[in-house]
């Protein structure tokens, strides 16, 4: 039975995929009809050809970014989830930090990385320190919205019995902005892969972007073409795991 299951929920899903087959399928036949050069357009069997002619090139890229974005989502979404709680905690500093939250992620990723690497460096850090920014925003959001998503009367029933701000953060609070913290997983883990190969193409230090830039340069549009092709596999299925986790947690949570 679990495994016709598991059969099921399988040929449902690759069913699902019948509009990205279309569009590759589309893209496959157009290019070979209209005789277009692989330097302008290459083909998506181009792609995959290059893909498995030159894995280790596509593994340490991917390896390099993959950490990168592993790296800054977990402290994003730590310093959006502290943010938050302080926020929970203080009317003061929720009227300080909201704001100059919200302003400093209007701010472009294009506009920001010139002044982090003036900080940081011409490297890896600041690479860092872009899939941070973006990861913590949402953190930030989603949580201090949680942490206000209180039960009906439950805050009061709390005061009443004596708990003090601490006691209703960790027993009340909390509990209730896990499944919001769960959306903001959700939506920082896809952005966190775009995020680091954005950044890593426009500092020009190394993993995906860089590997992008450098095919691009040469006219290697298979390979650039490739190497996004590979950031888009992982932000999809970082979304995918981020919502497998997210029902997971609404299901047995709430």
């Amino acid at each position: 039975m679990s495994t016709r299951a598991t059969s099921a929920r399988a040929i449902t899903s690759l069913a699902g995929l019948w509009g990205i087959a279309a569009i590759l399928a589309v893209w496959e036949i157009g290019v070979a009809v209209s005789g277009m050069n692989r330097i302008v357009m290459p083909r998506p069997t181009d792609l995959l050809h290059d893909i498995v002619a030159h894995p280790s090139v596509y593994f340490v890229s991917t390896a390099q970014t993959l950490m990168l974005a592993a790296g800054g989502l977990v402290l994003g979404m730590a310093i959006g989830t502290l943010l938050a709680i302080l926020t929970w905690l203080s009317r003061i500093l929720s009227g300080l930090l909201t704001p100059l939250s919200l302003i400093f992620a209007s701010v472009p990723v294009v506009a920001l990385i010139p002044v982090l690497a003036r900080i940081f460096g011409y490297d890896v850090r600041t690479v860092l320190a872009i899939v941070v920014i973006i990861s913590f925003f949402p953190a930030f959001v989603f949580t201090a919205a949680g942490l206000r998503a209180l039960p009906a009367g439950s805050d009061d029933l709390f005061r009443v019995l004596g708990a003090g701000i601490f006691r209703r953060l960790w027993f009340l609070a909390i509990p209730a902005a896990v499944p919001e913290w769960a959306v903001a997983l959700r939506l920082a883990a896809a952005n966190a892969i775009l995020a680091a190969m954005v950044a890593e193409f426009l500092m020009g230090t190394s993993g995906l972007g860089n590997l992008f830039q450098a095919a691009r340069n040469d006219l290697d549009m298979s390979r650039a073409l490739g190497a996004s092709a590979v950031a888009t596999v992982i932000s999809i299925a970082s979304f995918l795991m981020a919502s497998a986790f997210e029902r997971k947690v609404r299901t047995y949570w709430t």
